[in-house]
């Protein structure tokens, strides 16, 4: 029983990792300090405590959420290409996945 809270522990703070790095992700490419600033002092405050920073790959899960997102928005070819973003999006996706996953063994 104690391994499935472990687990779940586990998972919740990768998806709390996923947001703050999609939030991060949205404002190094748009927004800026308005957003990258407090998020970064989230991030760091979360790395501080060892249970949590063992879910940081959710980061990358996160970055890769945007990624696919915006080729979601431009797969009809009008500003960008979305393949470039697609990729992206799914190699950080499935690094973020793959990486929390090895290390929740």
């Amino acid at each position: 029983m104690e391994a499935r809270l472990d687990h779940l522990v586990g998972c919740v703070w990768f998806w709390v990792w996923a947001l703050v790095g999609f939030g991060l992700a949205l404002g190094t490419v748009s927004l800026g300090p308005l957003l990258t600033w407090p998020l970064g002092l989230l991030a760091l405050w979360l790395a501080s405590r060892e249970t949590v920073r063992r879910s940081a790959f959710g980061l990358l899960t996160g970055a890769g959420g945007l990624c696919l997102f915006v080729a979601w928005l431009q797969q009809g070819g009008d500003s960008l290409d979305a393949r470039p973003w697609l990729a992206f999006g799914l190699v950080f996706t499935l690094a973020g996945l793959v990486g929390h996953a090895r290390r929740s063994d």
